[in-house]
């Protein structure tokens, strides 16, 4: 039985730093420290999303943005998502990230470094992206299906891959 919880994941309005007008929470949603967590107009949140507020980061997700089902939203590092962007099912932002520098502890003993991550304005994740501690994704950007975005992404670019590569930019052929 582990020594603490991270708690049930079951929240209300109230317990929201900021919770704009339409929002929409599917079933199944967990939201984690909602105290932590800022959230803007007509914002829809999908099935079985978990936005995993941390007791020292923020998450903040601007108006108008669309969730997808069953994505994984971690803010220990802060989690900036700005207005109209669209998140596809099964994506994945971390914001922390396990030392390597102390190879006597087990890697899940290790300290925690922490990193922000920011969506511009704009912007759209596909289905199953992965993006890790400390990248910022331009406004405008397309990050491609199952891309795996270790480095930032200019604004208008279009990126897939594994490490997430550049293509070309939006309105170019």
């Amino acid at each position: 039985m582990p020594a603490r919880s991270h708690g049930t994941g079951q929240f209300r309005a109230e317990d929201f730093a900021r919770l704009g007008q339409g929002v929409v929470f599917e079933p199944g949603v967990l939201v984690f420290h909602p105290e932590q967590i800022e959230i803007g107009d007509d914002v829809y949140i999908g099935h079985q999303t978990i936005l995993k507020g941390y007791y020292r980061g923020r998450l903040v997700i601007g108006a108008g943005t669309w969730i997808g089902q069953q994505c994984f939203l971690h803010a220990g590092g802060d989690l900036t998502i700005g207005r109209d962007v669209g998140i596809g099912p099964c994506v994945r932002v971390v914001t922390s990230t396990h030392r390597l520098d102390a190879p006597e502890l087990p890697i899940l003993r290790a300290p925690l470094d922490f990193a922000p991550v920011v969506i511009e304005d704009g912007a759209d994740l596909g289905v199953g992206a992965i993006l890790l501690p400390g990248v910022t994704i331009g406004r405008g950007a397309q990050v491609g299906a199952g891309a795996v975005v270790t480095r930032d992404v200019p604004p208008l670019a279009i990126v897939a891959g594994n490490p997430a590569r550049v293509l070309r930019r939006r309105g170019e052929r």
